[in-house]
């Protein structure tokens, strides 16, 4: 028997052990059902940070219902088999932006940064491969300082001044490109408003930034 009609029996049977759930939802069935996908497939909109963002941010939808639980998949349970459909939801919304005005079609993604050892975890960097698999020019331009203490539990004054000077510039954004920040989730904005800053003082042209989802 040949490796692919092992691996495929293999899963088959795990298949049958344990049935796929809906990423969004839970529902068995699908990875991703028709009612998950549509919500998932809403315009983004424009949102107002707590943090002063030197750059519009839109958010593909709250951090609720199926936009926290694929969030959670991707990064947490360590779902792979979700980042192709969310990379599909960043594509359409970037895709709406540009129709709309908001951005050109000479954008090069960048994604937020995220510490070296939490990708690492995580299979390499969530946002950076849904960036790249979205089909739109990506460059790794920015990293945080391994120095930078934990967020978490931090409230925003906090998290401002935390993050503040650690985002650093490991790679710069090719001239003429206008560059769109990615993230997952934002809270107060101050990540984004560091990785704004620290591209915009390299002399990159900061069209945006797009977030999965706004907390």
């Amino acid at each position: 028997m040949s490796k692919f009609r092992r691996r495929a029996g293999r899963a088959g049977f795990i298949e049958l052990v344990l049935p796929r759930a809906c990423a969004g939802c839970g529902v068995p069935g699908q990875l991703l059902c028709r009612q998950c996908r549509t919500l998932l497939a809403q315009p983004p909109r424009r949102i107002a940070p707590k943090a002063d963002v030197l750059a519009p941010v839109y958010a593909c939808g709250g951090y609720g219902g199926p936009h926290r639980e694929v969030i959670l998949e991707m990064k947490e349970r360590n779902n792979r088999a979700i980042r192709p459909y969310i990379a599909a939801v960043l594509r359409a919304a970037v895709e709406t932006l540009q129709a709309r005005g908001e951005f050109s079609h000479r954008l090069t993604l960048v994604p937020a940064p995220t510490r070296t050892h939490s990708a690492r975890l995580r299979g390499g960097d969530p946002i950076t491969q849904l960036c790249t698999a979205s089909g739109f020019p990506t460059r790794q331009a920015v990293r945080l300082a391994s120095s930078m203490p934990d967020q978490s539990g931090l409230n925003r004054d906090d998290r401002l001044h935390n993050v503040r000077g650690n985002v650093q510039l490991v790679r710069s954004v090719p001239r003429g490109a206008e560059v769109v920040v990615v993230d997952d989730v934002i809270t107060t904005g101050a990540t984004l408003a560091a990785t704004v800053d620290t591209l915009t003082y390299a002399g990159a042209d900061v069209a945006g930034c797009v977030v999965l989802a706004a907390a």
